[in-house]
């Protein structure tokens, strides 16, 4: 039996709509080949089964397909590398935030000027054995020069301790200033892309470029913390399905809050004064609390800088390893308050009663970087430095301040501070002469900002290179592009040719065949 006359056309007429839409989709990939964040798209076609049945069907009848047909347009995604490549984000994202920290805190301790406090403390011990000579012991101008070389290391002392205040309000200062405001705002873009590409996709229109834009604002959060993405199907009615985005924060321990729920979004809460940070789940009842994740991170821009606000090594908790802020700041007003108290201890009268040097400015028993001054009474001359202790020495004796001097430039100091933990006794930090001390500071920092530096590109690389293997996937290539539009192309031209045979066998059926009488 014949088949029908015109399935021929229909078939041809198929695969030339097919061939044209691939190559509309060629070059919308071939356009946006320079487009940041861009996916390479890709025309899906299913071939056509024959349906039904006919009277003259037989079991010798052989069943040819009824065409092409389009499904529509995808991109070309690898979920593994996606995850893969947001995993690695937050790790760098870390290591970053720390980086910067420290490379300002290595600028508060440069010693490349004359300012430098080692310069400045050198500058103490030689006015000191300056006073210690026979010409000068005892004279008044020496020990105001002493004095004056103690006032300008305070300055420096001052300077220094106020520079690392200012680091820390800093940070503080970002963290309400930019980065929490920039979460936010890439939290509300992908809510508001979610409502768009489902309004596009009730409409039969699949929204790839809806859907570039949302993947880089992913990527652009995992920056900032882990985030575990999840696709789901919605059914709205119809048979239309939609798919909806939700996002995880996967904290530590496994927990996940949920940041976005299709078109609802969580929000983070932070608090500069004492560091903390809390956040509220998408779809939570406004009455519930927020959830505190302060040292629930374990990666991102977020963990950096909470580690540097708040963590101080062994100041803090045994098993804190992060030297923070806290830690640099706390050791060096440790450095400060032994000096003072050393110097306060040594300058005792001949019957024992302290002649102090130095004292605070708020009046408290602790000096720190920027409490300590010198003493009023030494600069108004009731006080001045206790060259002997004998009572009976001469002028010529200035055995005292030659303790100051050792005490000052070679002899070895515990550096300790009352156990973290309330417990009796103190916690040795460091042992070692006034110098060391300060330089142990400089070199500590130069070796967390030199592993830092390491790690940082160690998960850089990493990190390129799982960008590299997506953009090989995801990717627009010219070579491909450019096959496939010879490829399309040629397969429009079959097409076309196909129908033009079919038009010439219809003519032929038509006027060639079935004339009756002849």
């Amino acid at each position: 039996m014949i088949r029908s006359t015109f399935a021929g056309f229909n078939t041809a007429q198929l695969a030339m709509m097919a061939s044209q839409r691939g190559l509309d989709v060629t070059g919308q990939n071939l356009s946006n080949i320079n487009t940041t964040g861009y996916t390479r798209q890709r025309l899906d076609l299913l071939s056509l089964n024959p349906v039904g049945n006919s009277i003259g069907s037989s079991a010798y009848d052989a069943k040819v397909g009824q065409g092409v047909m389009m499904l529509g347009v995808s991109q070309i995604r690898d979920p593994f590398l996606d995850i893969q490549y947001r995993n690695e984000l937050p790790k760098l994202g870390t290591v970053d935030a720390k980086d910067a920290i420290l490379e300002s805190i290595g600028n508060i301790f440069d010693e490349s000027d004359s300012e430098a406090i080692r310069t400045r403390l050198s500058s103490i011990v030689s006015q000191l054995t300056n006073l210690a000579t026979p010409e000068n012991a005892g004279s008044g101008s020496a020990d105001a020069l002493v004095r004056s070389a103690c006032e300008v290391f305070l300055d420096s002392l001052h300077q220094n301790g106020s520079a690392i205040e200012n680091v820390k309000a800093e940070l503080i200062n970002k963290m309400n200033q930019s980065v929490l405001p920039q979460i936010e705002t890439y939290l509300e873009e992908i809510r508001n892309l979610n409502i768009s590409i489902r309004n596009s996709q009730i409409l039969g229109n699949p929204a790839l470029e809806l859907q570039d834009q949302r993947n880089q604002m992913l990527d652009e959060l995992a920056t900032y913390m882990p985030i575990e993405v999840k696709y789901n199907e919605k059914k709205m009615g119809g048979g239309i399905t939609v798919d909806t985005l939700e996002v995880n924060l996967r904290l530590k321990d496994g927990t996940k809050i949920k940041l976005i729920d299709d078109d609802e979004r969580g929000k983070f809460e932070f608090n500069g004064t004492d560091g903390s940070l809390k956040v509220k789940a998408a779809g939570a009842d406004p009455a519930d609390p927020a959830t505190e994740i302060t040292d629930e991170l374990s990666n991102g821009i977020l963990k950096g800088n909470l580690d540097m606000l708040n963590k101080s090594e062994t100041f803090d908790d045994p098993a804190n390893d992060v030297k923070g802020i806290g830690y640099y700041q706390k050791t060096f007003d440790m450095f400060v308050d032994h000096f003072a108290k050393k110097m306060n201890e040594l300058n005792v009268d001949a019957d024992g009663n302290p002649q102090p040097l130095f004292e605070t400015t708020d009046g408290s028993a602790k000096f720190t970087a920027t409490n300590i001054k010198v003493s009023e009474a030494w600069i108004n001359g009731s006080v001045k430095i206790t060259l002997s202790k004998d009572p009976d020495a001469g002028t010529t004796d200035y055995s005292n301040v030659l303790k100051m001097i050792n005490a000052l430039s070679s002899d070895e100091t515990v550096f300790a501070i009352p156990n973290p933990d309330g417990s009796a006794g103190n916690k040795q930090i460091f042992k070692g002469t006034f110098f060391e001390c300060y330089d142990n500071i400089q070199n500590t920092q130069a070796l967390e900002r030199q592993a830092a530096a390491s790690l940082l590109k160690n998960h850089q690389t990493v990190a390129d290179q799982v960008a590299s293997s997506r953009e090989s996937i995801s990717g627009v290539n010219m070579d491909e592009e450019v096959m496939d539009l010879m490829r399309f192309s040629q397969s429009y031209n079959a097409a076309s040719r196909l129908m033009t045979t079919m038009d010439e066998l219809l003519e032929r059926l038509i006027t060639n065949t079935g004339v009756v009488g002849r």
